[in-house]
Formats: C-alpha cells, structure tokens, sequence
C-alpha cells in the first residue's frame, strides 16, 4: 500500500471516529438551548484533546459547543 493511502485511510478513519462520536454525544443544554458535544470525564479528555484541530473547524462552522463531562446545573 502507497504511503499516501495510508495517510487518507488514516484521515477517514480520524474524521469518522469524530463523527460517529459527535452524534452519539450531542445534547441540548437547557440554560442556554446550544447544542454541545459531551466528553466523558476521565479518559475522555485524551478524546476531547485528540480531536481537538477538527472541534475548532466543526465549532466554527455549526456553532456547536464541548464540554467535557456533564454541565453543572
């Protein structure tokens, strides 16, 4: 396999990850009716951190917030 492959397979696989992470962690924070993307305390910030370049794309473009574990009341 071409180093280059390698490399977009890896991409596609960063990308995916992310994404099937956002949409099974999206929630709507009732004080402030925004969408957040919730990182799990503990081992979750090595995730929050690790996607870290694609959040400040995704938040910028949709407006979506994160937040790592749950918002305090």
């Amino acid at each position: 396999m071409k180093p280059s492959r390698i490399v977009i397979a890896v991409l596609i696989a960063y990308l995916g990850s992310y994404v099937a992470f956002r949409l099974a962690n999206t929630e709507i924070w009732e004080k402030d009716n925004r969408p957040y993307v919730i990182f799990p305390s503990g081992a979750g910030v090595i995730l929050y951190y690790t996607w870290r370049p694609v959040e400040y794309i995704d938040g910028w473009l949709t407006g979506i917030g994160f937040h790592i574990g749950p918002h305090q009341e």
